[in-house]
């Protein structure tokens, strides 16, 4: 979503579980953050475009304002620099608490930014708890909002004041999407060759998803990509639990980046980071591009392996990410040797070598990002197609079903993101998967693919999505 310049950004503000991240998910009206009943759930600032009042503006969820070790250091402060940059300032308490001595010194340091700012004391469910909020009274805010976000109680409140800070929203265009039809291969093979097909609007953002396993570099890849210090990066493993997404434009797209959660073995998986896995999943299936980061100082581990299944499994373009290139063990023709090796399903996936914490060669991965993309979006025509499957089946012909031939009548591609083809046949069925991939590899040699999968079905004239498998 392309964002206004003019537009207003809250940042919810507090000490560690007064609710921050369930508020922010009340205002975007879905579960964006993860909650929990852990200290610290949240540990990136995370953004988020909403309408209150119907007008539009970012919310911006923060870490818990604590600095007992590394990581919560970190998150303090990344939480009191988004506090600075933001246009509106919503310092949350715990209502069923009493006031702090560090929550006055906080308050009273973000009265210093002279911004429009309200005390939100939240957990007070009814009217007999009332008598708690009164204990914040010596904060001397002008602005007191006592709520209760799981009981949506008083929220309305505190929006309608956030709203009368925002401007006034301009009109904009509605634009009507249409739903996606099954394909009908009747209407395919209607298609000329010399008609132009019809193509889709492209859309000027790309999502690209950071995966990996703990402790490989995500973060301070996405740290190195955005040019500033958006992610918190620790030794500690597991830093990062809700996924971080920020955005830059380059070139004539915007490029919009997605920490996810490091993996690690399930066995391993405790508490809220099993809201990350799942969270992961969620963003790749949105995703366009993963960016597969592996550690280049040490052996790949099984798990490396179970991860890169990920952005096969989702039909991802895929960036190999070699990262602490500048600790590395072995030599790069050995290291290229096993990684080809290890992950074969990934060998349209185009590597690259870089140090994300010394910022060494990650700037080759945006050119490398914009080519991957062109050819996960790119439409070949009708008649190229044809013209090289013939090519291809009069070189290799396509093994017989028993005593009976098979042929490929006709083929053309009908989606993209990636490339999607369907091969008109009289037995589909009969068609080997080892020969789809002689097929994949003839496409690979005439159009440029590199980075992109390619999924082939084959089908007879007639039959729809059902029941079909895909190579």
């Amino acid at each position: 979503m392309q964002r206004k310049i003019n537009m207003k950004t809250i940042a919810i503000i507090g000490l560690p579980n007064v609710g921050k991240s369930s508020l922010f998910n009340r205002i975007a009206k879905k579960r964006i953050a993860i909650t929990s009943d852990f200290s610290g759930t949240t540990r990136d600032v995370r953004d988020y475009e909403v309408m209150i009042t119907e007008k539009p503006c970012i919310i911006l969820d923060t870490g818990g304002l604590d600095d007992s070790n590394e990581i919560f250091e970190n998150v303090r402060v990344k939480s009191m620099n988004a506090a600075d940059k933001a246009d509106i300032i919503v310092m949350m308490v715990d209502g069923k608490m009493l006031p702090s001595v560090e929550e006055k010194k906080i308050f009273y340091s973000l009265q210093k930014h002279k911004k429009p700012m309200a005390l939100v004391i939240n957990k007070i469910d009814n009217d007999k708890e009332m008598e708690r909020a009164w204990e914040f009274d010596e904060f001397g805010a002008e602005e007191v909002f006592p709520i209760s976000v799981s009981h949506n109680r008083g929220v309305t409140a505190l929006m309608d004041w956030i709203g009368g800070l925002l401007p006034e929203n301009e009109p904009e265009e509605t634009v009507v999407e249409e739903d996606n039809e099954d394909i009908d291969v009747d209407s395919l093979l209607a298609i000329g060759e010399d008609e132009p097909e019809e193509q889709e609007e492209e859309s000027n953002q790309i999502n690209i998803a950071i995966v990996g396993r703990v402790n490989v570099g995500k973060s301070s890849l996405l740290n190195a990509l955005v040019g500033e210090e958006r992610a918190v990066v620790s030794s500690i493993a597991g830093t990062t639990i809700d996924p971080v997404d920020e955005y830059i434009d380059y070139e004539d797209k915007r490029l919009n980046f997605v920490d996810t959660a490091g993996l690690r073995r399930r066995g391993k998986i405790e508490g809220i980071e099993k809201f990350a896995l799942m969270r992961t999943n969620d963003m790749l299936e949105n995703a366009d591009i993963a960016l597969l980061v592996l550690d280049g100082s040490e052996q790949f581990k099984e798990l490396d392996e179970r991860i890169a299944n990920l952005a096969d499994k989702n039909n991802l373009a895929t960036i190999i990410v070699l990262n602490k290139w500048d600790n590395k063990a072995e030599s790069y023709e050995k290291t290229l040797e096993e990684l080809r090796y290890r992950f074969k399903f990934l060998a349209y996936a185009p590597v690259i070598t870089v140090s994300a914490l010394n910022n060494k060669r990650v700037f080759r991965i945006k050119d490398m990002i914009l080519d991957v993309y062109k050819n996960y979006s790119q439409r070949i025509p009708t008649s190229q197609l044809n013209a090289l499957m013939k090519q291809a089946t009069i070189r290799h012909h396509i093994p017989g079903d028993k005593t009976k031939e098979v042929k490929i009548f006709f083929s053309t591609q009908y989606d993209v993101k990636p490339p999607k083809i369907v091969l008109v046949m009289n037995r589909p069925k009969a068609l080997h998967f080892s020969y789809k991939r002689y097929l994949m590899n003839k496409l690979r040699e005439k159009f440029e693919l590199e980075g992109s999968p390619i999924l082939l079905y084959a089908r007879k004239r007639g039959e729809r999505d059902e029941g079909l498998d895909l190579e």
